[in-house]
């Protein structure tokens, strides 16, 4: 009987650290769809599918900002999500704030 209770408690050990590893790998999500940006001179570049929770520094600050996900984006001023500016709801744009990095809340 003893030995039967060990198995027991290394089943439920086992499956608990299962269930755990899962639900961690799966809160790590991202944004569904795209942010594009341009700057003044017209030049434009795009984040794919951006991370949650992730501070996104743009290749260059842009004069607009356009989000095309499913999620709201912070944009900030400054670069690594410094001197924050506003949130931008999905199927937003905003012209003229020249962000330099951005961060998906959600």
């Amino acid at each position: 009987m003893n030995r039967l209770a060990r198995l027991a408690r290394l089943g439920l050990a086992v499956g608990t650290a299962a269930v755990l590893a899962l639900g961690l790998t799966s809160s790590a999500e991202a944004a569904t769809g795209n942010i594009r940006y341009f700057s003044a001179s017209g030049q434009e570049a795009r984040i794919d599918n951006p991370p949650d929770n992730v501070c996104i520094n743009l290749r260059f600050r842009a004069q607009l900002l356009a989000n095309n996900t499913n999620k709201t984006v912070s944009y900030f001023f400054g670069a690594n999500c410094s001197n924050f500016t506003g949130d931008l709801a999905p199927g937003r744009a905003v012209s003229y704030q020249n962000p330099l990095s951005v961060r998906v809340i959600g």
